[in-house]
């Protein structure tokens, strides 16, 4: 698959087979996030990787119970999303990756979410999908929760993203033309 139809395919999967992800290809998906460009070549970013469904079913009920407690008025629309018991924020995945920032620049976010795109493009390629949660965001960064997760705890969570086999490709959303501002002279 060429990059710009792995561009064109990839998809935010929520629903995956019960086949595990193995070790090598999360391996893979990372050693292209980090051929990501970066500012000054930094390359500030880091990973961490669950790669038990259970834990990850574990962790997903706890954001859940923790954003309904914490943040349920920021939600908004999404609320009601969270509030049926047994719903999954990881949609039962077998891997979590999880990109975290070496700092808390602004920059070093940016950059890791290009690391991030390589790896999600990466994951088409090999027919795996995968899905961006930022709800867990907040989650992720709560020092408590670092500390559950053995993350360090100065390491901004930048991108956690979900990669399992697809249960299905879901189909593509239609785009909106892109709004260009050509600038002559």
């Amino acid at each position: 698959m060429d990059v710009l139809r792995a561009i064109a395919a990839r998809r935010a999967v929520r629903d995956y087979t019960d086949a595990p992800v193995s070790r090598e290809s999360i391996h893979e998906l990372i050693d292209a996030a980090i051929q990501a460009p970066s500012a000054r070549n930094r390359q500030p970013w880091s990973f961490a990787v669950l790669h038990d469904r259970d834990r990850i079913a574990g962790y997903a009920e706890s954001a859940r119970q923790w954003l309904l407690e914490h943040h349920r008025e920021e939600l908004g629309e999404l609320a009601p999303m969270l509030e049926p018991p047994g719903y999954s924020l990881f949609h039962h995945a077998p891997a979590l990756v999880i990109i975290l920032a070496t700092d808390d620049s602004t920059q070093s976010a940016e950059d890791c979410c290009l690391a991030a795109q390589n790896l999600m493009l990466a994951a088409r390629k090999k027919n795996l999908g995968t899905c961006w949660i930022g709800l867990a965001r907040p989650w992720l960064n709560v020092p408590a929760t670092k500390d559950e997760l053995g993350l360090p705890a100065h390491y901004p969570v930048v991108a956690p993203i979900i990669v399992g086999h697809p249960k299905h490709w879901p189909d593509a959303h239609e785009r909106n033309p892109p709004e260009i501002n050509w600038i002559e002279g």
